[in-house]
């Protein structure tokens, strides 16, 4: 069975080598949550400091190595590099099986850190290599859809396994070793899927300049999008830290927590299966429905005068985050050259896990700025967060010459390419006027290359009309 990517095709097992790394990047930490309860009396002499370091040093170590992974992408056997990252993560859940000492599990800790780091952006950037398009889009909800049913079921796995032995958790660590197999599908792979016979031909070497700036990514775009990505996910996390203790202080069943937790994660795999559809029918203000229903659910949760009434607030929260995660992911594949694209994803995902580490932190800051201790202004304050991120996303949209200008002028220039047709001067007036709204250094003709020409495969076949080419500006405009 052959799979579309926008530029040709790949076999079935491919795709399933890539589902399955998208799979363990949820995994880092979990183990150790369901018998954090049990250390204190496995390891009496432990500190409270040394049990907190068991979950807080892999992601400390995420956070560099991503980076890192990102870097290394670059120049790097892309292969050998996710070979890597899948054997120390592997190996973590080996040495995990037979460690018995604290020392030795923060050392594995550190080991499951730099072997996560390694996998997190090489699995964003698989998807990008081989996709393009509305498939590319398709498959980063498929992708955070399958992350978040991992982590849901391995929640539930390890928390069974705690219950017969303190040791048996870390099994899910050994999950890496069935990427491995299925990895060898890619070696060799440069991510050039089988090209079809309507695959437009190669951008040449001069679309690089087109990415403003010297490293090959567009900058502003990329803090734009790292630092919507980072607050929204800061918001978001209300729901798994703050909502045991609101529950409580409603004499809610606080058992019911852990529940409406799994349900908000549930919420946010729904939306990765039909992400494409989403993206089509809300079109250019998808972010801004999103960010709505985060809004609407954590105002229910606030509000909510019975205990039932969190589960649709959870819900809704994780529904608008569930959309919003695999659209910044394919915005950010916009922003770089194909070289630089993991690089670009690396920082964006980064934002991800600095925001679980710092989450804490900047909520007891505004809670002691404000002389306050309720347990609802987690959420009163995070309501506050996205009720201006809606507005910035809307007034965004409507400053950016209605969304869609940058696309629409890549689009013009290439079918005029296309069909060799003379562009007049005062049309070349208008397009460069829409090109320095987004790059002062950039003109209208390094623009045209910009965009790979599969994204607009209209464009690339004969006998297509302009309103073809530019037929995915009605559900497309992400710029």
């Amino acid at each position: 069975m052959k799979i579309n990517t926008g530029r040709g095709t790949i076999p079935l097992i491919t795709l399933v080598g890539i589902w399955s790394v998208s799979a363990l990047t949820s995994l880092p930490g979990l183990a150790v949550s369901p018998i954090l309860g049990q250390l204190t009396t496995i390891f009496p002499y432990a500190t409270e400091l040394d049990i907190q370091m068991l979950t807080s040093l892999p992601s400390l170590l995420i956070i560099p190595f991503v980076l890192l992974a990102g870097k290394l992408a670059e120049k790097r056997d892309f292969v050998r590099l996710l070979k890597v990252g899948l054997w120390m993560f592997a190996a973590s859940g080996v040495l995990y099986l037979f460690s018995d000492k604290m020392w030795q599990l923060m050392v594995v800790s550190a080991l499951l850190g730099i072997g996560s780091g390694l996998i997190i952006p090489l699995s964003t950037g698989l998807v990008s290599r081989y996709f393009t398009g509305e498939y590319r889009v398709k498959q980063f909800g498929y992708s955070s859809a399958i992350t978040n049913v991992t982590l849901v079921v391995a929640t539930a796995v390890t928390g069974y396994l705690a219950e017969v032995n303190w040791h048996l958790p870390f099994v899910v660590y050994l999950l890496p070793l069935v990427s491995l197999l299925l990895v060898g599908y890619l070696k060799g792979d440069t991510g050039q899927p089988q090209k079809t016979e309507d695959t437009a031909t190669v951008v040449p070497e001069e679309s690089k300049r087109a990415i403003p700036g010297k490293y090959g990514i567009h900058v502003r775009h990329l803090l734009q999008l790292m630092l919507f990505y980072g607050v929204t996910t800061y918001v978001v996390l209300a729901v798994t830290f703050d909502l045991p203790f609101l529950m409580e202080a409603h004499h809610f069943s606080s058992g019911n927590s852990g529940l409406m937790i799994s349900l908000f994660f549930l919420a946010i795999m729904a939306p990765g299966f039909f992400l494409g559809h989403i993206v089509k029918w809300m079109g250019k203000h998808t972010k801004f429905y999103s960010l709505l229903s985060i809004a609407a659910g954590l105002l229910l949760i606030w509000i909510s005068p019975k205990e039932w009434l969190i589960i649709p607030g959870c819900m809704l929260v994780g529904l608008g985050y569930g959309v919003i995660q695999p659209l910044i992911y394919d915005e950010t594949v916009d922003t770089a050259i194909p070289e630089k694209t993991t690089l670009a994803l690396a920082f964006v995902m980064v934002m991800n896990y600095l925001a679980i580490l710092l989450s804490p932190f900047i909520t007891d800051f505004f809670q002691t700025l404000f002389h306050t201790n309720s347990k609802e202004f987690p959420f009163i304050f995070n309501l506050c967060i996205t009720l201006l991120a809606m507005w910035w996303e809307y007034a965004r949209k409507k400053d950016s010459l209605l969304g869609g200008s940058y696309e629409l002028l890549v689009i013009v220039l290439r079918y005029h390419a296309e069909r060799k047709i003379p562009t007049n001067h005062s049309s070349l007036i208008t397009y460069n006027s829409i090109a320095s709204y987004f790059s002062p250094k950039t003109s209208a003709t390094a623009l045209y290359v910009t965009l790979p020409s599969t994204t607009f495969n209209p464009c690339a076949r004969a006998g297509s009309s302009l309103q073809a080419c530019l037929q995915p500006l009605h559900a497309r405009a992400t710029v």
